[in-house]
């Protein structure tokens, strides 16, 4: 087989990448590719628009800019941050370096990070080894989150100065598109690809399984630990979006509640506002608007998909239960210490009190407290369960109805995650998934277990692999129904469970069900 070149031909320009040296020799990767147009001036808040064109060749061989977030959040390397800026949406794409016989399959990973912080730059998702691994096109997209990419301004837009809703989840679609219209030129097969992200990653993956639009986009999905009910209702919505205005005008502001008891916020003055050339200021208004509901609306993340009636006209929920979704065959699990992770390094998952009074009816309140009393592991779990377990089972339940579903539960931990109080927690598949375990971010973890983490990690890889090949992730993993509701438990070595955790499911379920 001859040598993929380095340079390849999109619809905009010449675009030149790098081979993969030591660890990640065999593989070739182009970085920091525009798949719109910078998300700029009058751009901000809008769908986005077509790439520019580019004259020459395109230096592809470097990280490109991470959405606007917090620092602390764009470690690439001990030290070392992403650069930010405005001008975010960019992918990257990952192969073998030699060509095929035939078009590889595609996988479209979708990062996660709340829908307030996250860059395709993070080491983590270096797709290489899973590109080689697989013998797959993997792309890693970047997209606008926080209060540049999920709130909806619409009460404050004009013809002169529109707003768009949900651009974060046009920027994905945007994305998607630029893969059908280009990915063959990188020998990848634009008529067989596979989304997958975790986290809200995952949480997006059902979003677009959601959206109507997005049908012929892709073929497959998988959603890595999901957190379905993260999406933002539209009453709730038009309170955010007012406060932020408010939080923008005034930084000392201190509401305490969701009822607007003030003059409304002039039109021009708020577009004045949200203009600003000073993204810095949107991001600490973001910031405040996060405590504002974090105090007012029982722990919730005001920056999530939207409920607009156009690009997402229902919740996944719903869609699952009411057999809206896309028709593509899924992948969805979690993993089996979910809450770990938050409870250890960052708190943003609810309480266990606060989780509980969001369930209005007593009885089942009391039935789902009752299996959760061994103290503040079982806390931990609540929370955890509460936000991905439960709602990541009932969106399974739906969708099993419309497409053949895959569910799993992640057990895998290796020595030092147990020793260290994180167990199989909220990203550790991640690892395995993008074959982690064998760069220096992840080798640390693997201490003493190198033939497990070596067996997980193939195993995984050529499930994911083979799913996003056949729509069939293999031997072994039956497809889930509610009548026998199979699971497959990822450890060493993996099993498969019938309806595992059975009575915290069915408790759950009436929470969940649909009315």
């Amino acid at each position: 087989m001859a040598l993929l070149d380095s340079k390849v031909t999109t619809r905009n320009g010449v675009v030149e990448g790098a081979r993969g040296k030591r660890l990640r020799k065999g593989t070739i990767s182009w970085r920091g590719i525009p798949f719109a147009a910078p998300p700029v001036a009058h751009r901000r808040f809008r769908a986005p628009e077509p790439a520019h064109d580019w004259p020459g060749v395109r230096d592809c061989t470097k990280v490109a800019t991470a959405a606007i977030q917090e620092k602390r959040f764009t470690a690439i390397a001990p030290g070392k941050f992403a650069p930010m800026a405005e001008d975010c949406l960019t992918l990257n794409v990952y192969s073998p370096d030699v060509t095929s016989s035939a078009p590889r399959p595609v996988m479209v990973f979708i990062h996660g990070g709340a829908f307030i912080l996250g860059t395709a730059a993070t080491p983590l998702y270096d797709g290489a080894f899973l590109a080689r691994s697989q013998d797959v096109v993997v792309v890693t997209i970047q997209y606008r989150f926080g209060p540049f990419g999920f709130l909806d301004l619409g009460q404050f837009a004009t013809d002169d100065r529109p707003f768009d809703s949900n651009v974060g989840l046009r920027d994905q679609i945007a994305a998607l598109q630029w893969v059908q219209d280009n990915i063959e030129a990188f020998g990848g097969d634009a008529g067989n690809v596979t989304i997958f992200g975790e986290s809200a990653g995952g949480s997006s993956v059902l979003s677009l399984l959601s959206a109507p639009s997005t049908t012929g986009l892709y073929h497959h999905a998988i959603a890595q630990s999901p957190a379905p009910e993260l999406i933002v209702e539209p009453d709730a919505a038009t309170i955010y979006a007012d406060e932020f205005v408010r939080l923008l005008r005034d930084p000392q502001r201190r509401a305490t509640s969701l009822e607007r008891d003030e003059p409304p916020v002039d039109t021009v003055h708020a577009q004045r506002l949200l203009t600003s050339p000073n993204p810095a200021l949107l991001l600490a208004a973001g910031n405040r608007l996060m405590r504002f509901a974090a105090k007012t609306a029982g722990g919730a993340i005001p920056f999530a998909p939207v409920i607009d009636g156009d690009l997402l006209p229902r919740s996944p929920l719903a869609a699952a239960a009411g057999g809206l979704t896309q028709p593509v065959p899924l992948v969805i699990g979690s993993n089996r210490d979910e809450g770990k992770l938050f409870a250890k390094l960052w708190n943003v998952l609810p309480d266990a009190e606060r989780t509980l009074m969001r369930v209005e009816d007593d009885e089942v309140r009391r039935e789902i407290a009752s299996h959760y009393e061994d103290g503040d592991r079982d806390r931990i779990r609540l929370a955890g369960d509460s936000i991905f377990w439960a709602p990541m089972s009932a969106f399974a339940d739906g969708h099993s109805a419309v497409a053949p579903t895959y569910v799993y539960r992640y057990d895998y931990r290796t020595k030092v995650l147990e020793a260290t109080g994180f167990g199989a927690t909220h990203a550790t598949e991640l690892f395995s998934v993008f074959g982690a375990y064998r760069a220096p971010m992840g080798a640390g973890l693997a201490l003493a277990d190198w033939p497990a983490t070596g067996r997980v990690t193939k195993n995984v890889q050529t499930r994911w692999g083979g799913f996003a090949r056949t729509g069939d992730p293999g031997f072994g993993w039956p497809a889930f129904t509610t009548v026998d509701r199979k699971v497959l438990v990822l450890d060493d070595p993996d099993h498969v469970e019938a309806d595992p955790d059975t009575l915290r499911r069915q408790a759950w379920y009436r929470v969940h069900s649909p009315a």
